[in-house]
Order: structure tokens, then C-alpha cells, then sequence
């Protein structure tokens, strides 16, 4: 499935995360970023133009994938702040501690392989008192929803690119450490239910 993972799926995930319920979500979280900023999961840039250069430094993104960030590249071309793209997973980051004001996650922590370690990377890189702002999908609340996200989720994940539907975000993210200072959910939507149920806010180092 080279070519599949390689070239289909960052087309098609750039298509399904640039629809205009999630792009609203994205509009909720994207300006709270501040100072230094690290992007989990750049992908295509759909972030890029909530930014506000005003109160952004700089931006990293880091992504596995360079297939999107050649997508991203109409977006980082309007940032009106530095942008740097790695290469690489945010389970092993090659960057130095404590280096960021805030760290933006969107749809990404879904995809991860170990979410656990990339959590603990993210604090690692985080300063204290810096914020990790997040908007992800994940498990649903009631249990008609979950029972279908667990059936369909294996195919879904091969599909996807290793998406899972189910993961309990915000349990995750307290677990590793963090402040919980905000936070909202609701299913988007316009959006199947298996995959809307969307949670966002702010948690703090």
C-alpha cells in the first residue's frame, strides 16, 4: 500500500479536514497561538491562515508526511511569520526543551502510533506555563455512537492512514500531565456521527 499511504491518502485526508465544519473549528483555536509556536501535524497548512502574525513569533511544523507539506505550500507562502517544516513523528522530536510558547494540535493526535509518547514530547518541548491548544475527534459520549466507532474503526484506520476514531482525547491529555483550562465539545455538524464528535480547548504545562 506504498502508493496508497504515500499519494491517495494525504489527498484525501487533506480533502476530509478541509471541510467548512472543521475549518470552523479550526478558526475557534488557531488565534490563541501565541509566541513560539510548534504545529503537531502540519499537514496541508489548513491552519496556516487563522494565524495571527501580529502575536506569533515563528511557526514549526512538524509532519511525517512531504507529500502534504508540498500541499501546505500556497498556505506558508501567505504566513507573514517564519516557518520551518521537519520531517519527522512528534513521538521522537529533534528539537531542545522548554523552546515553545504554545504548541497547536489539530486532528493529528488521532493518527499518531503512540499518542502516549508524543504527549510527553510535547511537554517536554513545551516552557512552563506554556500551552498546549488542541481540536481533535474522538471517542463519543453515548454509547450507541462508540459501539459503531469500535466495529468500523480497523478499516477505518487502514483507510485513513492510521486514523482511529475512538481515542479518549481529553482523558489522554490530563494523563499525560497537563492543566485542563478550557474545554468544549459537541458533534460538528453536516458530519457523520462516527467521526464528529469533536473536543476542544486549552490545556497547560
Amino acid at each position: 500500500m506504498g502508493f496508497y499511504n504515500d499519494s491517495v491518502v494525504p489527498r484525501l485526508v487533506t480533502c476530509a479536514c478541509g471541510t467548512k465544519p472543521i475549518l470552523k473549528q479550526r478558526e475557534k483555536v488557531v488565534p490563541m497561538a501565541s509566541g513560539r509556536v510548534l504545529e503537531i501535524g502540519l499537514g496541508a497548512g489548513h491552519n496556516l491562515p487563522y494565524y495571527h502574525a501580529t502575536q506569533v513569533e515563528s511557526v514549526v511544523g512538524i509532519d511525517p508526511c512531504v507529500t502534504s507539506w508540498k500541499l501546505a505550500q500556497p498556505r506558508a507562502a501567505s504566513l507573514g511569520v517564519p516557518l520551518e517544516f521537519i520531517e519527522g513523528s512528534a513521538e521522537a522530536m529533534p528539537l531542545p526543551d522548554s523552546a515553545f510558547d504554545s504548541v497547536l494540535m489539530t486532528y493529528s493526535l488521532c493518527t499518531i502510533p503512540d499518542a502516549h509518547t508524543a504527549l510527553a514530547e510535547i511537554r517536554r518541548v513545551l516552557k512552563p506555563g506554556g500551552r498546549l491548544l488542541f481540536c481533535e475527534h474522538g471517542i463519543a459520549p453515548d454509547p450507541g455512537t462508540s459501539k459503531w466507532q469500535a466495529r468500523i474503526n480497523p478499516l477505518w484506520r487502514r483507510l485513513m492512514g492510521g486514523c482511529n476514531l475512538n481515542r479518549p482525547i481529553v482523558a489522554w491529555i490530563e494523563q499525560a500531565g497537563f492543566s485542563m483550562k478550557a474545554l468544549d465539545q459537541m458533534y460538528l455538524p453536516g458530519t457523520p456521527r462516527i467521526a464528529g464528535f469533536n473536543v476542544w480547548g486549552v490545556a497547560e504545562h
